[in-house]
């Protein structure tokens, strides 16, 4: 199978005397996505105020985003302890939307900087997709642990929330599209066979997301006066090769234009929510964008849903 996958980060147990990997319980695995999401969510805020030159203790509110594990607490709380974040420290955990998650936070994140002015807040995505596995011999399974992987990725907003620190884009409109037609194309849910959650990923998510991308876009940029060909930058969710194309093609993307998007893929696999922010980090290190440029992102998951954004430097 051409997955376009050369890489992964994933958190297993230890094998079995027998050479195979233990069928770990609900309970098991729901204790890893606690224990490796405060860890990897850490390690990313920490990445992320280090690269805003900012400190901890300039952090005012903080979003969490994840579907695979479900806590209460949220996965916030436990970050507030392990980083001693203010006691006052704004909090929102995003659970379950999927890999849409991440722009649907943001959406509420630029708004809360927008009303906070001069105030830090980090969205965070974490998933630990190998919380989420099944063991058995069913194409359903290979598929879906062959495709995700283990990843976090934060993300800063300051001042009038449009920004990343003061130094990124302006997010200047958002655009969802939910295709309730196809609400069971991509699930996370309970199965009774296996007495734990599981993935289901429906082969014809790439038509779905196909058929009905180039009309959420043209709605994000309805009104504004651009054109898709005026787009210079697009940071898009690494959904798997078929969806990558899926977008290309219906989009008139090339190659280039989705380079960040294959080389997470390639590099990580599908890491669910934090995605795109994986592409957004190699777009600013690239360092190619300029003043003036404009950026779209795209995010796709359960509903079957699109979620977008139009970004200006």
């Amino acid at each position: 199978m051409n997955s376009a996958i050369e890489r992964r980060y994933l958190t297993l147990p230890a094998e079995l005397e027998d050479g195979t990997t233990p069928n770990e319980t609900q309970g098991e695995l729901l204790k890893k996505h606690r224990e490796c999401a405060t860890e990897l969510g850490a390690q990313a805020i920490r990445a992320c105020l280090e690269s805003a030159s900012a400190r901890i203790s300039d952090v005012f509110s903080l979003c969490c985003v994840t579907t695979t594990g479900f806590l209460s607490p949220g996965i916030s709380a436990f970050l507030c302890r392990e980083l001693n974040l203010m006691a006052d420290c704004v909090r929102l955990d995003v659970v379950g939307m999927g890999c849409n998650g991440g722009l649907n936070a943001l959406n509420a994140v630029s708004s809360w900087a927008v009303a906070n002015p001069g105030k830090l807040a980090i969205m965070l995505c974490v998933e630990i997709c190998s919380a989420g596995y099944l063991l058995d011999e069913t194409l359903r399974t290979g598929v879906v642990n062959s495709l995700f992987g283990d990843g976090a990725a934060a993300i800063a907003l300051v001042g009038s929330g449009n920004d990343e620190a003061g130094r990124g884009p302006r997010i200047m409109k958002f655009r969802s599209c939910i295709i309730t037609d196809a609400i069971e194309a991509m699930r996370y849910d309970w199965d009774d066979t296996h007495g734990k959650f599981s993935f289901f990923l429906d082969p014809d998510i790439p038509y779905v997301v196909g058929a009905n991308v180039e009309s959420t876009i043209n709605g994000l940029l309805s009104c504004t006066g651009l054109r898709r060909s005026d787009i210079s930058h697009w940071l898009v969710h690494s959904g798997g090769k078929k969806v990558i194309d899926a977008v290309r093609v219906n989009l008139g993307l090339s190659a280039h234009d989705l380079r960040h998007t294959v080389g997470v893929l390639r590099d990580y696999g599908n890491v669910s929510s934090g995605s795109f922010l994986f592409s957004y980090q190699r777009l600013v290190k690239e360092g190619l964008a300029k003043p003036g440029e404009y950026g779209v992102m795209i995010t796709m998951g359960p509903g079957s849903t699109i979620e977008s954004a139009l970004l200006k430097w």
